[in-house]
């Protein structure tokens, strides 16, 4: 795909995230459902990597969001800023590294090799988020509960979004595979 076009598809889906970023908030805030719950700037994040499959505007994006959020809404707060930017960053680099290797050991399941990889680099970066917010709130730099996100809630979102990852990753397979 020629430079140019790959900047103009980067850019409309770094728009369309950030976009999606800022309304989220605004509808949760006017409906009072909390839309905030689905972790937005993971789907964001990820979305984007579904979209471009570009690992490094991913990662970008990753860790902008959360300092976009905040310049923008006030919200998360900045020690927090810093701990989602970490996570989202990592959940990005983990899934690329989970899915080199599980897709060495079995090439022939695209569609269940992403879903397990996208599950399992959700579930570390979130271990590594928790690891360091204690240590923040530890430090005094952060008052608020360690866990605020049921746990029962964060599981349900990293499975839908597991899922939908392996869904498309094995359409995405089946498409290349009919064009041939």
């Amino acid at each position: 795909m020629e430079k140019a076009a790959v900047l103009k598809r980067d850019l409309l889906a770094d728009a369309v995230a950030l976009t999606f970023v800022l309304v989220v908030p605004a509808l949760s805030h006017l409906t009072a459902i909390p839309f905030y719950l689905i972790d937005p700037m993971r789907i964001a994040a990820l979305g984007v990597l579904l979209a471009t499959r570009d690992w490094k505007n991913s990662l970008a994006l990753a860790l902008v969001l959360p300092v976009f959020s905040m310049l923008v809404s006030g919200h998360p707060v900045f020690p927090k800023c810093l701990l989602i930017s970490v996570e989202l960053g990592s959940n990005v680099l983990l899934l690329a590294w989970f899915s080199r290797i599980l897709g060495r050991l079995w090439p022939s399941r695209p569609g269940i090799i992403t879903g397990i990889a996208a599950f399992v680099s959700i579930f570390a970066s979130k271990g590594l988020y928790y690891l360091l917010k204690l240590a923040v709130i530890s430090a005094g730099w952060l008052q608020m509960d360690l866990i605020s996100t049921a746990l029962w809630v964060q599981l349900l979102v990293a499975v839908a979004i597991s899922a939908i990852f392996a869904l498309v990753a094995a359409r995405l397979v089946r498409s290349a595979s009919q064009v041939r």
